[in-house]
């Protein structure tokens, strides 16, 4: 006998209401944690993104596990970018070229 998902579900663990995310603050707008110590008393920190922090994707993250790994990366795509010649001089070669093969 097959039994469908819903029934092996409790009443109580209604989610048909629910909102996904609902709860999600983007990390770079900073966020509160609050701990309620023993005593009664709550202590709250406030964290939030020191200036030019980047966060990576977690996909990124697996090729790239720390911040020199990232540097030289980015400095190596930097330099592939200065020796690309300018998009004017592409096209202008492409432009001649074509008025060449047009002319035969």
């Amino acid at each position: 006998m097959k039994t469908s998902k819903t029934s092996k579900m409790r009443a109580e663990y209604d989610f048909s209401k629910a909102e996904r995310g609902r709860f999600y603050r983007p990390l770079h707008k900073g966020y509160k944690v609050h701990v309620r110590q023993k005593d009664g008393t709550t202590i709250t920190n406030q964290y939030a993104l020191i200036e030019g922090t980047v966060l990576l994707e977690p996909d990124v993250r697996a090729y790239f596990p720390d911040s020199e790994s990232v540097n030289t990366a980015l400095r190596s795509l930097i330099q592939l970018m200065s020796d690309l010649p300018s998009k004017e001089k592409t096209y202008r070669q492409v432009s001649a070229a074509r008025r060449v093969a047009e002319k035969k």
